[in-house]
């Protein structure tokens, strides 16, 4: 564990949007790191609070252009596809460690030397303490690889059908036919049926975990009337009996500070505003159901990636996401 006074310097490129002003709140509030710079080019010059009207009191930086290019962690809270194109463009010191919180590196995929560590710590923490940069998890992928990497890991996952349900800011800032109020109020739709972006980081950490893994993750993701959250269920054939698998899971998750696995069903208010997954598990003859939930903002984005820098510079894990939900 660091031990040492010294605060670390964060910097975040693309702070305007959702996860980038998710970013920021949650740096303000760490008190083992310092908030330098916000980059934005759309909105240079504003003052924070001037976009995240919720920040009025909490801090006085404004959005730049420029950066600290020697700056100890840097968030990408970039759109898809542009985090790679930005490290082509512009380079940081070897010492500077990168969160990406876009889907460009989850794969695989490298840019100009630096290899990428996929960041779920349920599943990688150790590769994460050693990292320099890290793949950001998607929102959906982690609400699905938490509720199924028990049974992967001892080889007992088959076929999974799962559906799952975000809020609005799944979908980004920028306005679209389906994030206007008049079409989201009161409506529920499905999308992407079977070709979500996140099957090819969901099956690469199944197949890594249980190698003879040859089934489908069936997954059918819906938008949902609601700004915040996922709720996801999964079902998958098992012969196990429900308390041989409700151990299983509290053994994996054991060591784990925010992904916990309870005995009553779960709904998404008690992770709103928390970096917190809940896991419910029904059982009826041999097929399992596994409900998980997280917010999607924080957990599924923008507090994972500060879990994954907590683990990189050896704070607790849990330092400044120790929220409070949204209960009522």
């Amino acid at each position: 564990m660091n031990t040492s006074t010294h605060k670390i310097k964060a910097g975040i490129i693309g702070g305007a949007g959702y996860t980038g002003g998710e970013t920021v709140r949650l740096l303000l509030n760490h008190p083992d790191a310092e908030l330098i710079f916000v980059q934005s080019r759309s909105q240079e010059g504003k003052l924070l609070y001037e976009v995240h009207a919720d920040l009025i009191g909490e801090t006085s930086l404004k959005f730049t252009s420029s950066f600290d290019k020697n700056i100890d962690v840097v968030f990408l809270c970039l759109s898809h596809g542009e985090s790679k194109k930005f490290l082509t463009e512009n380079t940081f010191s070897s010492t500077t460690k990168i969160i990406d919180l876009g889907n460009d590196f989850r794969l695989g995929d490298s840019v100009t030397g630096r290899n990428f560590v996929y960041g779920l710590p349920e599943y990688r923490r150790e590769e994460i303490k050693k990292a320099n940069n890290i793949a950001n998890p998607g929102c959906f992928a982690t609400t699905i690889q938490l509720g199924l990497l028990p049974l992967a890991k001892a080889s007992l996952l088959g076929e999974v059908n799962t559906v799952g349900i975000t809020g609005s800011t799944g979908a980004g800032q920028k306005l679209q036919e389906t994030t206007h109020f008049t079409w989201r109020a009161n409506n529920i739709s499905a999308y992407k049926t079977l070709t979500h972006q996140h099957l090819g980081e969901i099956n690469q950490t199944l197949k890594s975990l249980q190698p003879n893994y040859k089934s489908d993750v069936n997954f059918v993701p819906w938008r949902g009337d609601f700004t915040r959250g996922i709720f996801v269920s999964s079902i998958i054939e098992s012969e196990k009996s429900l308390d041989e698998l409700n151990r299983l899971y509290k053994d994996f998750y054991s060591t784990h500070p925010f992904t916990h696995v309870t005995d009553s069903m779960i709904d998404l208010k008690q992770v709103v505003n928390t970096n917190k997954c809940l896991i419910y598990l029904e059982k009826e003859g041999n097929k399992l159901v596994v409900h998980s939930a997280l917010d999607n903002l924080l957990k599924g984005a923008s507090g994972q990636a500060i879990q994954n820098m907590n683990l990189m510079f050896g704070f607790d894990e849990t330092v400044g996401l120790k929220l409070k939900s949204t209960g009522f």
